[in-house]
């Protein structure tokens, strides 16, 4: 399935004068519009625990090269006017998909019925799963990956990556918790059922510190499943003297009380931080 369209494409990756074909162009909108219906996902799981997750980056490019064959039009709603090249996704009441006034999600970009959009931004490429709430001003990056049961609070941002195509997208598992104003970008993985701490920053290389043993344990980018994650610092000498860097911290782990569908204040009570 989707192997002539894939032949297609790497092709035209490395020849963009095949843009201009047919051919090439209607194998670059079939695939972005299996990316809108999920068929397709620029990142996907390998294994039964997702612990290990493949980018297609064939299916990176075809979006890459979306751009370039798409017109230029003025789009009007009412009074406010935008003039762009890319289509915005429709027919919410169809694809069981509760959307806000002001929540806008480009074509290209899944979301599974039964997921909430407040005003929001979902990018295209993206995949939001069943059942997950991207609340007030949150913004859902080009090619992210959001699982089900997910609460993106308001004011958190997760970031995009369409380049370099190999660069694996953010990545968050099933039943996760992410508190206001958060930020998870450059490709970070956050494991099933993990909770993060309102203004929690993760990068690719953000130090993120276990401190719940005798000893701290040190991930960059990866947060293991059910972990409850606030914001902190370490202290480290520059030439000028020593000064506070930001980090995570892991405090615990989520416990059954706090399962799945849970209030930030009550995963953190559980820790004696409010």
């Amino acid at each position: 399935m989707f192997e002539q369209e894939k032949a297609i494409i790497e092709r035209a990756w490395y020849q963009r004068e095949m843009l201009a074909e047919e051919e090439v162009r209607q194998a670059i909108r079939s695939t972005v519009e299996a990316v809108d219906k999920g068929v397709l996902r620029c990142a996907e799981p390998i294994d039964i625990d997702n612990s290990e997750w493949q980018v297609n980056e064939w299916v990176k490019k075809a979006i890459i090269m979306y751009f370039p064959i798409q017109s230029m039009r003025t789009m009007r709603g009412g009074e406010l006017e935008w003039y762009d090249k890319m289509e915005l996704k429709h027919d919410y009441e169809r694809l069981g998909v509760r959307v806000v006034p002001q929540a806008v999600a480009r074509y290209g970009a899944y979301i599974a019925p039964g997921a909430i959009l407040m005003p929001s931004y979902v990018n295209i490429g993206a995949y939001v799963g069943e059942g997950t709430m991207v609340d007030t001003w949150a913004t859902v990056g080009s090619c992210a990956q959001i699982g089900r049961g997910v609460h993106l609070s308001g004011g958190v941002g997760i970031g995009g990556v369409l380049e370099p195509v190999q660069a694996a997208p953010v990545i968050i598992e099933d039943n996760c918790f992410i508190g206001s104003r958060s930020i998870v970008v450059e490709g970070a993985h956050i494991c099933r059922e993990a909770v993060l701490g309102s203004n929690t920053v993760i990068t690719g290389s953000t130090h993120i510190i276990d401190v719940t043993g005798s000893e701290p344990v040190e991930y960059k980018g990866y947060v293991p499943p059910r972990s409850v994650v606030v914001s902190g610092s370490y202290t480290r000498r520059f030439p000028a003297g020593e000064y506070g860097v930001q980090c995570a911290l892991i405090i615990g782990r989520r416990k059954e009380s706090t399962d799945k569908k849970v209030s930030l204040n009550d995963a953190l009570r559980d820790f004696s931080i409010s």
